[in-house]
């Protein structure tokens, strides 16, 4: 087996449940947003009495809070990781409901104080509105627009841009929802990859850097991409977040 082929099987074997990166260390590193996600939501759950977290993967972030609300509830779409939510969230009371990323919340109106999401694949701006009580808050850490465009156009080729997922679509989607926003934040975070291994498990597990990824069908691609890699020592991409905040009207 050559060095390519047992990275590609080391990438390809990988766990993709949750939202734990731990098992890039070493092998890559993507920058932090300067405002501190996790933090933010902590503080604003301590002091909330009902919370929702939408599409909460593994519960990892979720459950970095120290003082939770009475009321903690997380959704989560995709199936392998319901189980790992509810394992990780029971310590603090959380419960964890199994939905889709649409069309609808499966709650009733008014039901929580606090609205939080991070990296959510889908805004349901209106039904997060209807979910909230009057003065309650949502805050979400979300994905810009071209996030590690280079890494999808060096496999794909040159791609067009969802600009929905800019600051200003996603100022756009509050207001029409009914929504204040109070705070609006932008970065641009450096990404690198120190192997081939890592790219296949980063594809395999963020799935929407390129859909349709395998790595049988990116086999050519692959191969030159671990060329330049070794050339290089590094493949260099580009990250993009948005942190918003909004507020439903007292």
């Amino acid at each position: 087996m050559t060095a390519f082929e047992q990275l590609v099987a080391e990438g390809g074997a990988a766990a993709v449940e949750g939202w734990d990166f731990s098992w890039f260390e070493g092998r890559a590193t993507e920058e932090r947003p300067p405002w501190g996600y996790a933090r933010l939501m902590g503080e604003r759950m301590a002091r909330a009495e009902a919370a929702l977290d939408i599409e909460t993967g593994g519960g990892e972030v979720l459950a970095t809070v120290a003082r939770p609300p009475a009321l903690l509830v997380a959704t989560e779409g995709w199936r392998p990781n319901v189980a790992v939510a509810r394992t990780r969230l029971r310590p603090l009371g959380g419960r964890v409901v199994a939905a889709t990323d649409a069309p609808t919340l499966p709650f009733t109106d008014g039901s929580f104080d606090l609205v939080v999401s991070r990296h959510p694949v889908v805004v349901l701006w209106g039904e997060v509105a209807r979910v909230l009580r009057p003065a309650g808050t949502y805050l979400s850490q979300q994905i810009g627009p071209g996030t590690n465009r280079e890494l999808t156009d060096f496999l794909m080729g040159p791609q067009p841009v969802n600009e929905s997922r800019s600051a200003a679509s996603a100022r756009a989607g509050a207001e029409a929802a009914g929504l204040e926003v109070v705070d609006l934040r932008e970065c641009t975070l450096r990404v690198e990859f120190f192997d081939i291994g890592a790219v296949v498990h980063f594809l395999r597990k963020v799935l929407w850097t390129v859909p349709d990824f395998t790595p049988e069908a990116y086999d050519t691609e692959l191969r030159g991409l671990h060329q330049q890699i070794q050339r290089d020592g590094s493949f260099t991409s580009t990250a993009r977040r948005l942190l918003v905040e909004a507020r439903r009207p007292a």
